[in-house]
């Protein structure tokens, strides 16, 4: 596991299982490639996030290139998807580059529900 300075941690097939199936938040996973602008576009965004909701969400990316099983697993398509994990289980789907708001008020239903 490779931690960014934002906060944001990229996570492999290798240890997704523990990374994020077993943590105690809920786990937002970037589905990314190093050759995808709109991925670059989300780090910022991600981090900043990762950041103001660090009581409440987990960020981390899987690099799909890297870790191809655990996209082939999760059925990605594009990058970049945004999918949110919550005692080990995906609980919603997104995908495409959005703005902060727009993703934090996507997020609040997850968020709110502990």
């Amino acid at each position: 596991m490779t931690t960014y300075a934002e906060g944001v941690a990229e996570v492999t097939d290798e240890d997704f299982g523990t990374e994020v199936l077993g943590a105690g938040l809920p786990v937002l996973v970037k589905f990314t490639a190093e050759w995808c602008p709109p991925c670059r576009q989300m780090k910022p965004v991600l981090g900043a996030i990762a950041v103001e909701e660090a009581e409440r969400l987990r960020i981390v990316e899987v690099d799909v290139d890297r870790s191809p099983e655990t996209a082939l697993k999760y059925g990605i398509l594009g990058t970049p998807t945004f999918m949110v994990f919550r005692g080990g289980e995906p609980v919603k789907s997104m995908v495409g580059a959005r703005p902060k708001r727009r993703l934090l008020a996507e997020l609040e239903d997850v968020l709110d529900g502990d």
